[in-house]
Order: structure tokens, then sequence, then C-alpha cells
């Protein structure tokens, strides 16, 4: 479907189709990582609340991703070579998203009666960094599957990937 031709209705299936294959991708990487947080921790108590964060979170950034390609980031590294490309996203993204979780600490403390100033002071850089390391990693394999996409074209990226090689 040419994104010139389709409806409302087939660009909202899209959308939505893409979000969720975007949050089911972070989903997996973000669950991944709770669990072994909590071995290292040998804490098992809060389980569900961290898978539950660990898949919430993942749908908001993949909305995150969505906002971005609307808004163009990234876009100047498509006509480098597609390694380039996505490693350049991937930081891109991967920095977009560390300021997302930034407002996101301050506006929890906000919210819990802490002055704008002290909620500043008790954002954790340090695990903050440590998450943004963790989305980078995570967005390298994304950002060069989404640029092989953008390249070959969805639909013959689409039979590469799941149609038996015979069909393709």
């Amino acid at each position: 479907m040419s994104k010139e031709n389709a409806t409302l209705k087939q660009k909202a299936a899209h959308e939505i189709a893409e979000w969720i294959a975007i949050s089911v991708y972070l989903g997996f990487f973000f669950c991944a990582m709770a669990t072994y947080r909590m071995i290292l921790v040998n804490d098992f108590r809060d389980a569900w609340f961290n898978y539950s964060a660990a898949l919430i979170n993942a749908l908001v950034i993949a909305k995150v991703i969505l906002i971005g390609e609307l808004a163009h980031v990234g876009r100047r590294s498509e006509k480098r070579p597609l390694l380039f490309s996505a490693i350049y996203k991937s930081l891109a993204y991967g920095l977009l998203v560390f300021a997302f979780h930034v407002v996101e600490e301050i506006v929890k403390h906000l919210i819990h009666g802490v002055p704008f100033a002290g909620a500043l002071g008790r954002v954790r850089l340090d695990d903050l960094l440590g998450r943004a390391l963790v989305v980078f990693c995570t967005f390298i394999p994304f950002f060069a599957f989404r640029e092989l996409s953008r390249v070959l074209g969805e639909e013959k990226f689409r039979d590469l990937v799941f149609q038996h090689k015979s069909a393709a």
C-alpha cells in the first residue's frame, strides 16, 4: 500500500501494527533485563510489577519511536551505509529515550510533592545511564532491520524474513 493512496483507516491500522510490533520487540528485551535484575539481587517478590513496568515502558518507548519517526529524527543519516545509519539512529533515539526517562523521573518526584530542585537532585543518573546503554544496544539490531526494510521495501523485507526461501 502506498502512503499516498492509503485511507485514514489503513494508515491507523498500519500505525497500530507498527506500534505493536515495536512494543513486542522492546518488551522482549525489557522483560529479559527485568529478569536479569531480579536474578542479580535474588529478589522475585515484585516480579509482576517488574514485568508490568517493563511492558508499559516498551509501549511508551515504541510510541516515542513512532513520534520520532514522524519528526524525522535521524533522517539525515539515511544516505549513508545502513550500518552507520542504524548506529546513528540508535544513538539519536537512545538520547531521546534518555531525555524522556529524565523528565519521567522528575515528574514522578514532583507528583510526590518534592520541589523541582529536589526532584532534579533525586534523579539517579547512574541508573538512567545504565538503562540508556541497554536501550542503545537494543536499538542497534532494531534500527538495522528497519533500515533494511526501508531500503528493500516493506513487502520484500517481510517476504525475506518471514517466508520460506523458495517462496521469497
